[in-house]
């Protein structure tokens, strides 16, 4: 009886994690445009796989830092909240236009190069790390829920929160590559992509100055 009892709460808390991780995730954030906009803007999936990778390792990371609580002591330092956010907001506005630019079928962007994929690793991990929105929210929502779990519950909350992230990214990806070849759909990936880079560099100016 006892073993069946814990086998409850622990299944308890895996949904709890799992579930509140996706009602986080869902929204079509920067995060998620990158993602989705990589998948069918990449060749092959051995070129969009890494995006992936470092996408959930960065979600993650994340994670693990809200759950057990050493964020909650960088974030309120004032300063550095303001400087993540300003961060936040320049690389949001930059990989916007690179996006719009890519809508506009620039040289580059049609090439292709190699080297693209490297460079699209870095934008990776910066989406994933400077997206105070998506920060804030990890630490304010999955952070606090994991306050009421201890011990082995509290490590299966986290883990049923990170394999939300891996299973998502991959999925999103996987669209990508799917829908990928329809005519004009990567332009349009492109635009909207920049566009919620742009609602999202604003939301978060307004939040700040609000």
């Amino acid at each position: 009886m006892i073993l069946v009892a814990k086998g409850e709460v622990l299944l308890s808390a895996f949904l709890h994690g799992y579930v509140l991780a996706f009602g986080l995730i869902l929204p079509l954030g920067p995060q998620n445009a990158f993602i989705l906009n990589q998948g069918a803007a990449r060749q092959s999936w051995r070129e969009v796989a890494p995006l992936v990778v470092v996408a959930s390792v960065c979600d993650s990371l994340l994670i693990l830092l809200a759950v057990f609580g050493v964020s909650v002591v960088v974030l309120t330092i004032p300063w550095f909240k303001m400087a993540l956010i300003v961060a936040g907001v320049c690389f949001l506005v930059y990989i916007g236009w690179v996006n719009w630019r890519s809508a506009a079928g620039t040289a580059a962007a049609e090439a292709a190069p190699r080297q693209s994929v490297r460079r699209m690793l870095a934008f990776t991990l910066a989406v994933s790390l400077l997206n105070p929105h998506a920060i804030l929210d990890t630490i304010g929502v999955i952070g606090t829920s994991a306050l009421a779990y201890t011990g082995n519950e509290k490590l299966v909350f986290a883990l049923a929160c990170t394999l939300n992230s891996w299973l998502w990214f991959a999925g999103l990806a996987l669209v990508g590559r799917l829908f990928g070849n329809i005519p004009n759909l990567q332009r349009w990936l492109n635009r909207a992509s920049a566009v919620v880079m742009w609602v999202s560099a604003v939301y978060l100016l307004h939040n700040l100055f609000a």
